[in-house]
């Protein structure tokens, strides 16, 4: 079973890499157009070479991306949530609810009982 599907997609050995590095060179040169078109113009900074443009793209993505994964620890988190918010007591989740708005809101935040219409 497993050779055949190797027989079957021998192609994808061959083609994965160089659509990779299709892939990264379109990305590079994609990040140095748009810095050589727009900083110099903008702020006075010199133009960068395919190399630096590459590079900064992954300082970006390593600062800012998660480097392929399917998400983080926090974006698991959310999907656990409502399992927890279910096991919650309707009080429980009300004492949340105005936490989260103390929290995000501010201390003045309106309550859900002052949004009702009188």
């Amino acid at each position: 079973m497993e050779n055949t599907w190797v027989k079957r997609n021998k192609w994808i050995f061959f083609i994965g890499p160089l659509a990779l590095a299709v892939f990264i060179w379109i990305g590079g040169e994609v990040v140095m157009h748009l810095w050589n078109w727009l900083l110099p113009m903008l702020f006075g900074w010199r133009q960068i070479t395919f190399w630096q443009a590459l590079g900064l793209l992954v300082l970006c993505r390593i600062l800012f991306g998660n480097l392929g994964g399917h998400g983080s620890d926090h974006s698991n988190h959310r999907r656990r949530k409502p399992e927890h918010w279910e096991r919650m007591t309707p009080e429980e989740r009300e004492k949340f609810r105005q936490d989260m708005r103390s929290r995000w809101c501010g201390a003045g935040a309106p309550t859900s009982e002052s949004n009702e219409p009188a």
